[in-house]
C-alpha cells in the first residue's frame, strides 16, 4: 500500500467534546432549519439565497463578510432566506491544489487536517455565535460530515461527487436540504438518480458502523452549467432548461421538485460578474411560469469583500483564492435588487 500513516484523527465526538455547541445556539439552528424546511416544502414564499466565497480560505475575513452579510440580511428577510456558503472544502479537478481549510488552515502552510478539522467547526460556530446564522457547507467527504452536523443548515454535493455512491447515501440520512449538483458532463439524469437514492431509505457503512437511514425528503436538484465535448462552459439555467427540469420532475415522482440555481461555474464560465445577470434572468422565469416559480427556491452565488480572485500569497484581504467572487459593494446591490424584484 503506498500510503503512510501518520497519525489517527480525533472523532467526531471528542471534537464536538472540546468545542460544544451553546444550547441558546442549537435553538437558532433548529428555528433556522425549520424555516429552511418550510421553503422547500412550498409552505413559505421566501426566496433562498446562499451567498459567500467560493472558499473559506481564513477565518478574520469570513467574519467580517457575514457579519456585513447579516446586516443586510436584516433588511430583507421579509422575502429572503440568506444562508451564508461557507465551504470549507475545495474539489479540484486533477487533485492538485489548494483543498480548502479543512486541509490547509493557512493556506501558505503545509496541509494539517487536525488543525483543519478543529478551525472548520471553529469557524461555523462563530458565525453563528457571532450573527445567528446556521451556514451551508459542501460535503466534500462524506465522513467527515459529523464534525459539523449540529452546526449546518444547508449541504451540497458537488458536481464531481454526485454519482458517488457513498455522498448519496450518506445525503439520505441527514435532516437537512441537500443539493445535489448536475454533473460537470451536465447529465441531468444522474442528478435526478442521486436525488432519488438520497429520498429513500438505505443501510450502509459509515464511519465503521452498520446504519440505516430513513431517506431525505428534502433533496433537490442545484444547476450549475457543465462543460460540453470541446471543453466550453454551456449554461442550465434558461427558461427551457428549468422548464425541462420540471418535466423530468414530475416524470419521476420526485418528492422535493426544486432547484437552486447556481449563478457561476459553468453558468457563468468563471465570468463572476455575470452572476448579476444570471440572478436577474432566472427571477424573470420565474415571474413568467407559475411551474418555473415553484421549482426555483433559490440562488447560489460566491462572493466576498473584493472583486475577483488572486493566487496565494498575494495577500489581498477578502480576495478569493479560488474562482473568482462578486466584490461586497456588487454583492450588497444585487442582494437588494433580489429582494425588490420578489413580488
Amino acid at each position: 500500500m503506498n500510503m503512510v500513516f501518520e497519525h489517527k484523527l480525533a472523532v467526531p465526538m471528542e471534537v464536538k467534546e472540546l468545542y460544544p455547541l451553546a444550547a441558546k445556539d442549537a435553538l437558532l439552528v433548529e428555528k433556522r432549519a425549520a424555516e429552511l424546511k418550510a421553503i422547500f416544502e412550498g409552505r413559505s414564499d421566501k426566496f433562498l439565497l446562499i451567498i459567500g466565497p467560493c472558499s473559506a480560505d481564513r477565518e478574520d475575513s469570513v467574519l467580517e463578510y457575514v457579519t456585513r452579510l447579516y446586516e443586510t440580511a436584516e433588511r430583507v428577510k421579509d422575502k429572503l432566506f440568506i444562508v451564508p456558503r461557507i465551504y470549507t472544502n475545495k474539489p479540484r479537478t486533477t487533485g492538485e491544489g489548494y483543498k480548502g481549510m479543512l486541509h490547509q488552515p493557512d493556506p501558505s502552510e503545509k496541509p494539517n487536517l487536525l488543525k483543519g478539522i478543529i478551525a472548520i467547526r471553529k469557524l461555523h460556530m462563530r458565525v453563528l455565535e457571532e450573527t445567528g446564522f446556521s451556514s451551508a457547507d459542501e460535503m466534500l467527504y462524506p465522513e467527515n460530515y459529523r464534525y459539523l452536523n449540529d452546526l449546518l443548515a444547508y449541504v451540497a454535493v458537488g458536481a464531481r461527487s454526485v454519482e458517488n455512491q457513498g455522498h448519496r447515501l450518506t445525503a439520505s440520512g441527514l435532516d437537512v436540504p441537500v443539493g445535489m449538483k448536475n454533473p460537470t458532463s451536465g447529465d441531468i439524469e444522474v442528478m435526478l438518480n442521486a436525488i432519488a437514492a438520497a429520498e429513500h431509505p438505505h443501510t450502509f457503512i459509515y464511519r465503521g458502523w452498520q446504519v440505516h437511514s430513513t431517506g431525505n425528503p428534502l433533496a433537490h436538484a442545484c444547476l450549475r452549467g457543465y462543460v460540453d465535448q470541446h471543453g466550453r462552459s454551456m449554461p442550465n439555467y434558461h427558461y427551457e432548461d428549468l422548464f425541462r427540469l420540471h418535466e423530468a420532475y414530475l416524470k419521476r415522482g420526485i418528492k422535493c421538485p426544486a432547484a437552486v440555481v447556481d449563478t457561476n461555474h459553468a453558468n457563468s464560465g468563471k465570468q463572476y460578474l455575470e452572476q448579476i445577470r444570471i440572478a436577474k434572468e432566472v427571477l424573470h422565469n420565474r415571474r413568467e411560469n407559475k411551474d418555473i416559480r415553484g421549482l426555483v427556491k433559490g440562488l447560489m452565488i460566491e462572493s466576498y469583500l473584493e472583486d475577483g480572485s488572486q493566487k496565494i500569497g498575494e495577500g489581498v484581504y477578502g480576495k478569493s483564492i479560488t474562482d473568482p467572487c462578486l466584490g461586497w459593494e456588487k454583492s450588497e446591490r444585487l442582494i437588494l435588487e433580489i429582494a425588490d424584484a420578489l413580488d
